[in-house]
């Protein structure tokens, strides 16, 4: 028998006109930045139309952002947990990040593309033989100055709580270059965290339109933390500990409910 939150799920991925309504007005955002987007690539130039279509994206989407504390605006990695692709659009839109990804999303039509435009690092978390490769993407990525963020949890995580960590993924910054900062950031969606979060057995496309179908806005809070301090960025496990101490600390103050742990 279906459990009533999927069955609730799953009659709310319907199509419904405020679905058709929303995606028709992020395909007008697109047709209208994309020919200025493309001239800034033409002349070599980062083009700033890749935040501001994250951020209309997120807008219609019903996405309402409010930040907390002090954001590194670059040479920074961002350690997030990771709750909907809504952190995209907010993260990307709000502090112009690029984004470590699995490498399905590369492959995805016109998800691969968009993500492209944004200079996502692509990682094949089971491919021992390219982690070589995909470290020194990063730390390319990295020495530009332009933040990246990294969602150690490996997946979208319920939204009450965090996954473990993988500490494997902060191995590209080992030995951590001089300038470069690792600053926690806490998703917070609030008391609705759960109804927001892409969990299984909901398909991504059903999530997108439940989500697109929601009539009430979407309120999120970025808490951007404390740096790491430098002692703590010699070793990937003690990176790894740190930023979700951190993360957890502010989401047992922003919700002290909450359950700290899910899936050990």
């Amino acid at each position: 028998m279906v459990s009533p939150s999927i069955a609730t799920r799953a009659d709310a991925a319907r199509i419904t006109w405020r679905v058709a309504a929303r995606l028709a007005l992020m395909v007008l955002a697109l047709l209208f930045l994309i020919v200025p987007h493309l001239c800034y690539r033409a002349v070599g130039r980062p083009s700033p139309m890749v935040m501001a279509f994250l951020n209309a994206v997120g807008w219609i989407a019903g996405l309402r952002i409010r930040t907390t504390g002090k954001r590194l605006r670059r040479d920074v990695l961002f350690v997030s947990n990771h709750v909907s692709w809504l952190d995209i659009l907010a993260l990307g839109g709000a502090a112009r990040s690029a984004f470590v990804s699995k490498a399905e999303v590369g492959t995805t039509p016109l998800v691969g593309w968009l993500a492209d435009q944004n200079h996502t690092i692509y990682v094949q978390r089971e491919a021992k033989r390219e982690i070589h490769n995909q470290a020194n993407s990063l730390r390319e990525a990295l020495a530009r100055g332009r933040p990246v963020t990294l969602f150690p949890e490996g997946t979208t995580g319920p939204g009450d709580g965090l996954l473990p960590f993988r500490a494997s993924l902060f191995q590209a910054i080992i030995p951590t270059p001089p300038d470069l900062q690792v600053q926690p950031v806490f998703l917070d969606y609030g008391e609705e965290a759960s109804d927001i979060a892409w969990l299984d057995p909901e398909s991504g496309l059903d999530n997108f339109k439940r989500l697109l179908a929601r009539k009430r806005p979407i309120a999120l809070t970025i808490h951007y933390l404390d740096p790491l301090p430098d002692e703590a960025e010699r070793d990937r496990k003690v990176i790894n500990e740190a930023a979700r101490s951190a993360i957890l600390a502010q989401l047992a103050a922003a919700r002290p409910s909450a359950a700290p742990l899910h899936r050990l």
